[in-house]
């Protein structure tokens, strides 16, 4: 059985959607930020203990991950 991921905190951020989501089944978080302005979506799992702050944060986030806001913008997955 597929659990749907629960919503743990929402924001915007300028034309940005920020989510952290939980997912149960697996106990998974993940960072989602959707672009109102381009449509494009980016998913990051995220350790447990660094969620608030990479909710806060996504950005800071995404450049750990060695993706730079250009990168991120041409490889990002459409928005589930």
């Amino acid at each position: 059985m597929n659990t749907a991921a629960l919503e743990l905190a929402q924001r915007l951020s300028g034309p940005d959607e920020v989510l952290l989501l939980w997912h149960p089944e697996n106990d998974q978080v993940e960072l989602s930020i959707h672009s109102a302005a381009t449509g494009a979506t980016y998913h990051l799992e995220i350790a447990p203990g660094s969620a608030i702050d990479a909710f806060h944060h996504p950005y800071a986030y995404m450049a750990r991950r060695g993706d730079s806001t250009s990168a991120v913008q041409s490889s990002l997955s459409p928005f589930r």
